[in-house]
């Protein structure tokens, strides 16, 4: 059988040893709606939301505001921040579940918007783990020396697709996008990804078809989410990191009960805590760059330290990495 000599013959700067985050960025629109708002509207108690999910406000969009306009915002200010020129990308990936049209795609729109000239360009859907696959596919797309810079973007405007009159769903969900410029390193600064998926339980989060709104089993996803600590724990394992040596924690924004019971499986007890849901909301796809790049920006990470990302949601599928910025 043959073999691609070719690869074995590929100088070394074509397969770098790793990747790296160079730069982070994100987009939440003005408007802001509060727990208050949301639970007038359903008839309850706005204090009932804020001790379910921990929601005290969330960002939605306007009309003009769309998946493609937020991610481009968000991958402009990724690029300002990463000290790289549109030319030094040559791959744009857009993780989103929440498009209104399947075709064209997000990320060829989202190059252009942003000047990346000629890159290839894919969408990606793994709802609320989107993130974090994409980074594992950025990460992969410059180890193979495939891509030189990957332009990495989630973006949801979840508020499309929800009935306003559904309390399971109306109380979590709002509209943002996060960015990361990745690009290759000497020394490997994106760890392996741990990833998988329960495909048995697709039903307990979905869009209906007929309808075209959010559904999910609220019970299930709580017990699903909270029993993956094993896999988080696994994701330090899988890096040869201790868990108590993690300086920052940015699991996907669910619910507040749900990111305290992980932080707690976790057992890094002096890691920082991302808790963007607080005035986010879930924004789907766009939780962990989102939360990661303000907590960047607010000088929340500690340089060089370990930061545990991980995405888990609908499908029910899960991913996460550990990082240092």
């Amino acid at each position: 059988m043959g073999t691609f000599k070719a690869l074995d013959r590929a100088p070394a700067a074509l397969r770098p040893a790793g990747s790296r985050i160079a730069g982070l960025g994100h987009y939440r629109p003005d408007r802001v709606m509060h727990s208050a708002t949301v639970a007038l509207r359903l008839g309850i108690d706005a204090a009932w939301i804020r001790e379910r999910t921990g929601i005290e406000e969330r960002r939605v969009a306007e009309p003009r505001e769309t998946v493609v306009t937020m991610a481009t915002g968000a991958a402009e200010r990724a690029l300002a921040s990463s000290g790289c020129s549109v030319n030094d990308i040559d791959t744009v990936i857009v993780a989103t579940s929440t498009a209104l049209s399947p075709m064209p795609g997000a990320a060829a729109q989202v190059a252009a918007g942003a000047g990346v000239v000629g890159p290839a360009a894919f969408d990606l859907n793994s709802a609320c783990a989107g993130f974090c696959y994409a980074l594992a596919c950025a990460d992969s797309l410059i180890r193979s020396g495939t891509s030189r810079g990957v332009l990495v973007v989630a973006a949801d405007k979840s508020t499309d697709w929800i009935d306003w009159d559904d309390r399971d769903t109306a109380v979590l969900f709002g509209d943002g996008a996060g960015a990361a410029v990745v690009v290759p390193a000497d020394v490997p600064h994106i760890g392996p990804v741990v990833w998988g998926s329960v495909g048995e339980k697709h039903r307990a989060v979905y869009i209906d078809e007929k309808h075209r709104t959010f559904r999910q089993d609220g019970r299930t996803v709580f017990r699903w989410a909270t029993s993956l600590g094993p896999v988080v724990r696994g994701i330090c394992a899988r890096t040869g990191i201790d868990p108590r040596d993690i300086a920052a924690f940015v699991p996907h924004q669910a619910n507040l009960r749900i990111v305290s019971a992980l932080a707690r499986e976790l057992g890094a007890e002096d890691a920082v805590v991302a808790d963007d849901v607080r005035r986010s909301g879930n924004t789907v796809a766009a939780t962990v760059p989102l939360a990661l790049s303000r907590m960047a920006e607010a000088g929340e990470l500690p340089h060089g330290e370990p930061v545990l990302l991980f995405g888990f949601g609908a499908g029910l599928a899960y991913a996460g990495q550990i990082v240092v910025l």
